[in-house]
């Protein structure tokens, strides 16, 4: 499945004017993030009057932590917010080391952590890092498109490992070992909790994809930017069971700060150079305004727990009141603040029923196929990180349409 959803979505958007000819170069053409579009059509009906219920987008309807933004209050009156170094201010890479202890009780040295403009920053640093144009990375579908878009630009492939109940939505050691003998494959993406399903690896799964590795000179990389957001069992870091893993993490989700751009890769020591070259050239250094505020998040506790709260009752909503409007075959929803819904028995057409009930019902949900170009037609992904009563509301919608249907 090497780059076969890439090379469908990029047909598809050239079908419809997304890659006019002569527009740029071959790297340029790639899909678009459909999110994102599904995003403005929801807000331009809102524009034209409408009242929409966001569950498209997976942004928290909270605000970054009072700590965070009194801390970005002080830095705007004390300081000139000027270049900090590439990798970071030292204060907040010794604030997520501690972070590691606290959380996983685990050691991360202060000085194998890069502060990124975001976690999509550290995709791009960890991609060139470690692998060069052309190499290929074995990416878990569904997932997060942008994996697939960044490597394409950049030059390198995409190997996609299909994934659904079989397999417990995750990849398996006999996976990576046939994508090694089948595509050469020099890494391997993992999430968990996982984008689009929500679903987490286990212990045991996750030790045997990394001794697979190992044995095989597979380098890990680790998506844990929804760490913290799980609601029967805690995620457990990569580097827990490996030193030479390399773990991406933000401040978008858990800590509520999407807007801000601010993000984290741990690297194994012989990369850490390398990336601190890459963010030189490519960004110069973080911002520090987010940098300040980022700081403050970690006195957020409280306020970060009765959010991480208010998704589990979302959740427990969304789970009793979807089933009531036909929608009820979820992946496991562990962790994240989605719900992967199979919609096979409505349509084969998930991109057009994400259309119909934006413009039926009022309330904006994301097709599969962003996640999944060969099976999406048939998922719809419900996000519930907005506030309960919206939850409730969108619910509302999604029932009233249902009835009208029958």
């Amino acid at each position: 499945m090497a780059d076969r959803q890439t090379e469908r979505l990029a047909a598809r958007a050239a079908a419809i004017g997304d890659n006019a000819p002569n527009s740029g170069s071959a790297r340029s053409a790639i899909p678009s993030f459909i999110v994102m579009d599904v995003m403005r059509a929801a807000l331009a009906a809102e524009n034209a009057g409408r009242s929409i219920m966001h569950m498209e987008v997976g942004q928290p309807g909270t605000p970054a932590p009072r700590a965070a933004r009194e801390a970005a209050v002080r830095a705007l009156q004390g300081e000139t917010l000027g270049y900090t170094m590439a990798l970071g201010n030292d204060a907040l890479r010794e604030r997520i080391a501690q972070h590691y202890a606290d959380w996983y009780a685990t050691r991360v040295p202060p000085e194998r952590i890069a502060i990124t403009a975001g976690s999509s920053a550290a995709f791009v640093l960890a991609f060139l890092a470690m692998f060069d144009a052309g190499d290929a990375v074995a990416l878990p579908s569904p997932g997060y498109p942008c994996y697939r878009h960044i490597l394409s630009a950049l030059g390198q492939r995409s190997v996609l490992i299909e994934t659904g109940p079989a397999t417990q939505w995750m990849p398996t050691p006999e996976d990576v070992v046939q994508a090694v003998q089948r595509d050469g494959i020099k890494g391997l993406l993992i999430a968990s909790p996982a984008n689009p399903t929500g679903t987490m690896i286990t212990s045991e799964r996750l030790s045997a994809l990394i001794r697979v590795c190992r044995e095989h000179g597979v380098r890990l990389i680790s998506d844990e930017i929804y760490h913290g957001l799980t609601y029967a069992r805690a995620a457990e870091t990569a580097l827990a069971c490996d030193e030479e893993a390399v773990v991406i993490n933000s401040f978008s989700k858990y800590f509520s700060m999407t807007g801000w751009r601010i993000g984290w890769m741990v690297v194994p020591p012989q990369f850490v150079r390398a990336v601190e070259r890459l963010a030189q050239n490519l960004y110069i250094s973080p911002p520090a305004i987010a940098q300040a505020a980022a700081l403050g998040a970690f006195d957020g506790a409280e306020e970060l727990e009765a959010n991480r709260l208010a998704y589990a009752n979302n959740r427990a909503l969304l789970l009793e009141e979807l089933p009531k409007a036909g929608f009820s075959d979820f992946a496991p929803p562990d962790g994240a603040f989605y719900l992967y819904c199979d919609v096979g028995h409505m349509t084969d057409d998930a991109a057009a029923l994400a259309r119909v009930l934006l413009d039926e019902a009022g309330v904006a949900v994301t097709p599969g196929i962003d996640f999944d170009a060969e099976r999406g037609n048939r998922f719809l992904r419900f996000s519930y990180a907005g506030t309960t009563a919206d939850m409730a509301e969108a619910a509302r919608h999604l029932k009233e349409w249902a009835a009208r249907r029958r």
